[in-house]
């Protein structure tokens, strides 16, 4: 029963994750005005904290990196049940385990929104980021956050699961 509580905890973590990674990439990919607006901001500080060279390049390119990490590490998370159909139909692959990848994902996720909060927080973009008259109400802030403590949540509960695994498939051998 409890690895079935947290196997659910987990999936809903995913799938927390994946549609927040999973719905920005229009914007992050197609050059909307409110990706630029945010990518150019962080850029502009860019420039005069570290150099006009490193701010170009997020103006530019920032928006294309964030959203390609981002759509890694949601195929990352999204990959057990790819890899749970496979398994299904052919006992003979040996692949990566649900744990090992949520636990990676997980750790990737808060890795890369302590970066978008760091930026929140560190430049005159804001918690709230406000375009052209309009106020996001933080909703991108709180997203960031809420991926932070979720995704290092995902982490500790596949990390428990792959280790308690590990430990039994080693006694088992020992017998």
């Amino acid at each position: 029963m409890r690895k079935q509580i947290s196997n659910i905890i987990s999936w809903l973590i995913v799938l927390w994750i994946a549609k927040v990674f999973l719905l920005s990439l229009p914007y992050k990919f197609s050059g909307h005005p409110d990706t630029q607006h945010i990518f150019g901001t962080i850029g502009l500080w860019m420039k005069e904290t570290l150099g006009h060279s490193i701010g170009n390049g997020f103006i530019q390119y920032g928006a294309y990196t964030v959203g390609t990490v981002e759509l890694i590490i949601s195929l990352i998370l999204l990959a057990p049940a790819l890899i749970w159909l496979i398994q299904k139909n052919s006992t003979h692959i040996k692949l990566p385990s649900q744990h090992t990848l949520h636990g990676l994902g997980g750790l990737m996720a808060a890795g890369v929104m302590c970066g978008a909060v760091f930026f929140h927080l560190a430049t005159p973009l804001g918690i709230e980021v406000l375009h052209k008259g309009k106020s996001d109400n933080g909703s991108l802030f709180y997203a960031a956050v809420s991926i932070i403590f979720l995704g290092a949540t995902l982490s500790f509960i596949s990390y428990s699961r792959w280790t308690a695994s590990s430990v039994s498939q080693s006694s088992v051998q020992l017998e």
